[in-house]
């Protein structure tokens, strides 16, 4: 036979609808009542490794202390934990701005440059495109005094296109090597010789993954060609050197001896050294090894080069 069931332990619900699942939601069971006579179970000991934090709130000289207050209070740990959190949040957001800077310089700033070479190269067949300006002078005129040299294209101005096909670059070419003239071209120095022709035919660009990013690569041997409007030159690379910024006897008629009378067509192209920055400059020079009309079709050496 079962025992009697105690009233004092028994818990009354009240009357439940059997078909409304939600009938049982919220009801909770009273509590039942110990005998003070009962043993109430020992606390568990700490194990290794374990914080014991009171439950209740600690008395103290004005009052009492709250039972978080061991887990929140200053301690010489707690700072050092704070300032090597800190200086940990610090070096991952400076490493993911260095992140986003070089994702810009690598792709933000080449999509700009591409933009703007596609102008110039709209620019540049407009040009060519129109019927030449410079007409040649009378034989009177040229018999009673001299002509005046040619006055050069304006700055900014698209006057070529270069291609170097060990890189696998090419680009259209600007007058002058302003900032403003070569933020997005490399530029032709005003001063020095045109394409083709006797003297020093020189190109400077920065240093971007964009431009000039690879001309480290451009070693003697290697071809460098430029178009213009009636021709193709081809150049041979006869050396790769670093100098200082000051050592502007590179973009002379003859490279490195500025008092000298050229006899060749050499071609010299300049940019910053080393990448990121500009305390030195790369100086690749170039001497003229062939030429053809741009009516006969592209020179075999660019192969499939902006095509």
């Amino acid at each position: 036979m079962l025992p009697a069931a105690d009233p004092a332990a028994t818990i009354v619900l009240p009357p439940l609808d059997l078909r409304d699942e939600t009938s049982l939601l919220g009801i909770v069971p009273a509590a039942p009542e110990l005998d003070d006579d009962e043993p109430v179970a020992a606390e568990q000991p700490a194990r290794r490794g374990e914080q014991v934090v009171p439950l209740r709130a600690v008395p103290a000289g004005d009052g009492y202390r709250s039972v978080h207050s061991v887990l929140t209070r200053t301690t010489a740990g707690t700072v050092v934990r704070g300032v090597v959190r800190g200086t940990g949040e610090l070096l991952i957001t400076l490493g993911v701005i260095v992140l986003l800077f070089a994702a810009y310089e690598v792709w933000g700033k080449s999509a700009i440059v591409a933009s703007h070479q596609n102008d110039l190269d709209r620019q540049l067949e407009q040009q060519w495109a129109a019927p030449p300006t410079d007409a040649p002078p009378a034989e009177e005129e040229v018999e009673e005094e001299e002509a005046p040299p040619p006055l050069g294209p304006p700055p900014g101005d698209a006057i070529a296109r270069l291609y170097i096909p060990v890189i696998g670059k090419h680009w259209v070419v600007v007058e002058g090597v302003e900032q403003d003239d070569i933020r997005y071209a490399p530029g032709h120095y005003p001063q020095t010789a045109m394409p083709g022709r006797v003297g020093n035919f020189s190109i400077a660009g920065h240093r971007n993954p964009a431009t000039f990013w690879d001309l480290d690569r451009v070693q003697p041997g290697a071809a460098i060609v430029v178009e213009t409007r009636d021709t193709w030159y081809v150049y041979e690379v006869t050396r790769n050197h670093i100098v200082k910024p000051s050592a502007v006897e590179v973009v002379a008629a003859v490279p490195g001896d500025p008092g000298a009378t050229p006899a060749v067509a050499a071609l010299t192209l300049t940019t910053c050294h080393p990448k990121w920055d500009n305390y030195e400059r790369m100086i690749v020079h170039a001497e003229l090894v062939a030429q053809q009309p741009r009516a006969d079709g592209r020179p075999g050496v660019l192969g499939g080069l902006g095509a």
